[in-house]
């Protein structure tokens, strides 16, 4: 589960892991962007379509028909990393193993929409 293309790297990752069967990809739906605001995929879509991977880009990944889709799909494990929508107990309840949560800081330091800018501004030697 991801939206931005710091989370490309960790798809990649997992993928190439020999032990790990990516079963989905869990993004934000397409959205409006450029000067002409044209619809575009977020960069974990592109890359997931990329790599042949199935991808679920539900407006609310909380909605009864989100988790009959998850359900159905029976991940052992979430790996979460900037995906944009909260998940709740319905959501986090279904991966045998639970749901992994990767964050660009050391957390609880730099919450919000720019961990990373924000850790290079204020001179940090050590980040997430």
């Amino acid at each position: 589960m991801g939206s931005p293309a710091i989370a490309c790297k960790l798809l990649e990752t997992v993928r190439g892991n020999a032990s790990c069967d990516v079963v989905g990809v869990v993004t934000q739906p397409d959205r409006p962007k450029g000067r002409n605001l044209n619809m575009a995929p977020c960069d974990i879509k592109k890359k997931a379509v990329e790599l042949g991977l199935l991808v679920l880009d539900p407006a609310n990944i909380n909605s009864p028909e989100s988790v009959a889709v998850l359900q159905d799909l029976k991940p052992d494990l979430y790996v979460v990393l900037a995906y944009g929508q909260i998940l709740k107990k319905a959501v986090l309840s279904i991966p045998r193993l639970g749901p992994l949560n990767i964050h660009a800081s050391l957390l609880p330091k730099y919450r919000g929409a720019a961990p990373i800018q924000w850790a290079i501004a204020n001179g940090e030697k050590v980040t997430g």
